[in-house]
């Protein structure tokens, strides 16, 4: 996979488009007015989350995918664009050197020898003697009728240690070729190799692009041990990027606008034969970052459909896990005992816990009766609820240091919660489940998730005792940020001259009274701006002298402001971490009110739509340089 495709691969569209285009959900597309050109009657701009593209089908009557979409918007050539999107994306840009053709065609060259595979193994199910006990297999115990096997391409590995070895020599393929693609194996005491996969029904794995990447395998005989076998890690097959039907379930995730996480193969196949098409599987594993983010671009809730023992508890679990690290945040802001400024990350997805029957697998339960599937499916738990009911069951509730152990695994998850009703029905779920005051989860020490942009975030430990501030609208939002951006200044001034040249070392503009609104504020801005423009006296004695009766009140918080022993690198970071998010609050709604005024504009007003665009494009700019800075941490741990 090449860069662009690997920067598709990772970027969705809608998420991009929809960062500056207002888009509505119609059907399995989005639509909106078309930010290319100024129209307020008729949304005529779609995105196809499908194939990744877009079109105007009004004036415009142009269309592309996110490149196309970039340059045309931001007005960049394609390597200036394909550098911001690599960034976005988080790849590293390499020349395309004649040794990175070679690896190319290497790893197409293996592709297609995995579709050869892919045709020997479909061949020994259906047209061999010995094929004939792994189809009934398919057939009688698993309840798979031949459309399905035809469309998940089931196929027969024959039992012979060296069949497919045989195969392929005779094709002209080199053992090095068919070892790095993972279907034949080094033998470990004498020399030479044998198939991977041997008198097993095989399962082709697929990208979210139809590339075949590798094989699963399930054991015919009870004592051939793994029961499943995947290929093994090869430059095409990364278990821990790929999901298992992720390649058929994409669009009915999209048009459930739900995902269900199921443990194996056959519970991804006998679901879809019953009609619930949108199961994907991890291949017996944990989830993985990558996997949870594979699935975020087409839906933001998933259940999880594990079994009901310990092992898939564990998996059910971790799968939440790395959820929470994976998924979207968005964030809230909390002023900590310290002082200092923090984001709290609010897990931007809605998982869930479907309870299966004691000892029946998803696909045993749809196939006898898919009614039966959907009232499970409809039940589902949400997550911390389940959590909870897991960490009870069995555990002595009289014991406080229990209680404690369990509520510090699940006030985390609360928090997580971006409704401030269903959280606070959470905190007092769990305190009327342990028995304790709802306030004493509140002193929970934990540990905070602090955004560094999407996909850098790093923890602090919080102390006991933080309480949250949080913004009832965004109105006091900013003034809160702002207030505290003040406090801290007043505390040092002279660190204006460090904000301004990590200002400038981001390519942002300085410090300026814009950067702080609230009338009161402001006169408290100038004021430390002006302190460190004279030379008569000490800056923070300036301040206090002038600063005016009815802001005396300043006084008390900025004493309060900082606790003791925070070193000045960790204030600045503060300051710097707070102008930023203040600065990316006002840009966005600068670039809505553009947007409108932009639509508002008459169309014979082309002079004015001009310069509305022109300054749209600069909010636009701005804001994607305040990100890229938000995702540098200031200072390295």
């Amino acid at each position: 996979m090449n860069n662009i495709e690997e920067i598709k691969s990772r970027i969705d569209i809608v998420d991009l488009v929809s960062e500056t285009v207002k888009l509505r959900r119609t059907g399995k597309n989005y639509i909106g007015f078309c930010p290319f050109h100024s129209n307020t009657r008729t949304p005529a701009f779609v995105v196809f989350p499908e194939s990744g593209t877009w079109r105007c089908f009004g004036e415009c009557n142009e269309g592309g995918d996110i490149f196309r979409f970039l340059m045309k918007k931001e007005g960049w050539d394609f390597s200036e664009t394909l550098h911001y999107l690599a960034q976005k994306a988080g790849i590293t840009l390499e020349p395309l050197t004649p040794k990175k053709k070679e690896e190319n065609a290497y790893e197409e060259k293996l592709s297609g020898i995995l579709e050869e595979a892919l045709i020997f193994f479909r061949h020994h199910l259906t047209q061999t003697e010995k094929g004939q006990a792994a189809l009934a297999y398919l057939t009688e115990k698993r309840k798979l009728t031949s459309k399905t096997i035809e469309t998940f391409e089931l196929g027969y590995a024959p039992d012979g240690w060296e069949d497919g070895l045989a195969y392929f020599r005779n094709k002209g393929y080199s053992e090095k070729e068919l070892l790095d693609c993972g279907l034949i194996t080094k033998r470990s005491e004498q020399e030479g190799f044998y198939d991977r996969f041997r008198n097993r029904v095989t399962f082709p794995i697929r990208d979210a692009n139809q590339r075949l990447c590798g094989f699963g395998a399930r054991a015919l005989l009870s004592e051939d041990n793994p029961k499943y076998l995947n290929s093994p890690q090869t430059l095409l097959f990364d278990k821990s990027a790929l999901l298992y039907g992720l390649d058929k379930a994409r669009k009915p995730i999209r048009t459930a606008d739900q995902a269900v996480i199921v443990e194996g193969y056959f519970d991804v196949i006998g679901l879809y034969q019953s009609g619930f098409q949108n199961a994907v599987s991890p291949m017996g594993t944990a989830l993985t970052p990558v996997q949870m983010r594979l699935l975020k671009r087409y839906t933001r809730k998933i259940i999880l459909a594990l079994d009901p023992d310990s092992a898939g508890e564990k998996a059910t679990l971790k799968g939440l896990e790395v959820a929470r690290d994976a998924m979207d945040h968005s964030d809230d802001f909390i002023f900590d005992p310290r002082g200092l400024v923090r984001t709290e990350a609010r897990l931007d997805a809605d998982i869930r816990v479907c309870s299966l029957p004691e000892g029946k697998d998803p696909d045993e339960i749809a196939l006898e009766d898919q009614e039966k599937w959907k009232e499970i499916i409809d039940q589902a738990k949400p997550i911390i609820t389940h959590v909870i009911d897991a960490l009870v069951n069995g555990k002595n509730l009289d014991d406080p240091k229990t209680k404690s152990e369990i509520a510090s695994k699940v006030v985390p998850l609360i928090k997580d919660v971006p409704n401030a009703v269903e959280r606070d029905a959470y905190r007092q779920q769990l305190a009327r489940v342990l028995h304790i005051d709802e306030q004493s989860l509140f002193s929970i020490s934990e540990v905070q998730y602090i955004s560094r942009g999407r996909s850098n975030r790093r923890k602090i430990e919080t102390e006991p005792g933080s309480l949250e501030t949080l913004a009832s609208s965004e109105k006091s939002k900013i003034y809160n940020l702002e207030k505290h951006f003040i406090l801290l200044l007043l505390k040092k001034p002279e660190l204006v001259y460090d904000v301004d040249r990590y200002l400038k070392k981001n390519d942002l503009v300085p410090l300026s009274n814009s950067d702080v609104e609230s009338g009161d504020l402001q006169l408290v801005f100038v004021l430390i701006m002006k302190s460190l423009q004279q030379v008569d006296q000490d800056a923070a004695e300036f301040i206090l002298q002038n600063l005016p009766d009815d802001l005396v009140w300043l006084e008390t918080e900025w004493e309060q402001v900082i606790h003791t022993g925070t070193s000045q690198d960790r204030i600045l970071e503060d300051l710097a971490r707070t102008l930023l998010i203040l600065r990316k609050i006002k840009v966005n709604e600068k670039i809505k009110s553009l947007y409108l005024l932009q639509q508002q504009t008459d169309e014979n007003e082309a002079a004015a739509d001009l310069e509305l665009q022109k300054e749209l494009l600069d909010a636009i700019k701005t804001r994607g340089l305040v990100e890229k800075a938000q995702s540098i941490p200031l200072i390295s741990d």
